[in-house]
């Protein structure tokens, strides 16, 4: 293995225990860790891999190399207030919450020392990084390196894909397909399951043909050279089963209720990152208009 890498995660929840799976053995190992996170119950479940873990930010923070904020967007600030006195020169930041843009995270970073909050990079991955299977949408500011662009796509591809935007209002688009995707595609197993039992099938039955439907369905578009309209067309005879499905599908304008429910979450997503802009906003003398 290369030399290992540093890395404090600041937040210890699920997103970051999926990251450290993907992790050791393989860029770190537990000796490199740390971990602050206030809840007891959280650190003695890091602490069982072997990592070093704090309620609270300080000092020891200065050692790590890379500092992943892995809070909860409302509480962000928070963390960032109670650790940026800590960052080094070289430390690269990656931001892992949704709706906060690089202007209000770098901003409470820069209290430190100007700068110190330039170093940062904002990504948007996805829950099946629980099982390593994730994609990971990622912007840098302009002023990280190159360096530092390649150690933030070996971290983040250590639970699964990378994908990088030049424009970070791209990442509220990759919220809106591969972050918040997962949830459209459980809810479309819940519906054919649901679909499956009101045609006769058993909880069990219906289960596992969805399952099996979607696993596979994917695995083929990811392999076949074929575009996933393509394959459609292969599997649909005029007249027949699928073709009757499908009509219905069009009827209902299935892909217009898609992009619509997408552009509801790419409208929100910009929407969080206005809202953080305007709390950090200085308030406005009531003297002036």
């Amino acid at each position: 293995m290369k030399n290992s890498l540093s890395i404090a995660f600041i937040g210890g929840g699920n997103m970051a225990g999926a990251m450290l799976g993907g992790l050791l053995g393989n860029l770190c190992e537990p000796q490199d860790v740390l971990v602050v996170d206030p809840s007891q119950t959280t650190r003695s479940a890091w602490e069982d891999k072997g990592v070093a873990t704090a309620a609270a930010a300080s000092e020891a923070l200065g050692q790590y190399k890379v500092w992943i904020y892995a809070v909860k967007p409302q509480i962000m600030q928070q963390a960032i207030d109670a650790s940026h006195r800590f960052l080094q020169d070289d430390t690269l930041v990656i931001s892992i919450a949704a709706g906060l843009t690089t202007a209000s995270l770098s901003g409470w970073l820069d209290q430190a020392e100007p700068a110190r909050g330039t170093r940062l990079i904002r990504c948007m991955p996805n829950t099946p990084a629980l099982i390593r299977q994730g994609i990971t949408g990622l912007y840098a500011m302009p002023a990280v390196p190159s360096s530092d662009r390649e150690l933030a796509q070996e971290v983040l591809s250590s639970v699964g894909e990378v994908v990088w935007v030049d424009n970070e209002a791209q990442l509220d688009a990759v919220t809106a397909l591969s972050g918040s995707g997962p949830a459209y595609v459980f809810l479309f197993i819940e519906s054919l399951i649901s679909g499956g039992i009101s045609l006769g099938l058993s909880q069990a039955q219906a289960q596992r043909l969805a399952l099996a439907t979607l696993k596979g369905a994917s695995l083929l578009a990811a392999g076949s050279e074929d575009s996933p309209a393509r394959l459609r067309e292969n599997v649909t005879s005029p007249g027949g089963t699928t073709a009757a499905a499908l009509n219905r599908f069009t009827q209902g304008d299935f892909a217009g209720l898609v992009q619509a429910a997408m552009q509801a979450a790419n409208d929100r997503a910009a929407q969080m990152a206005q809202e953080s802009a305007a709390a950090d906003q200085p308030a406005q003398d009531p003297g002036k208009k």
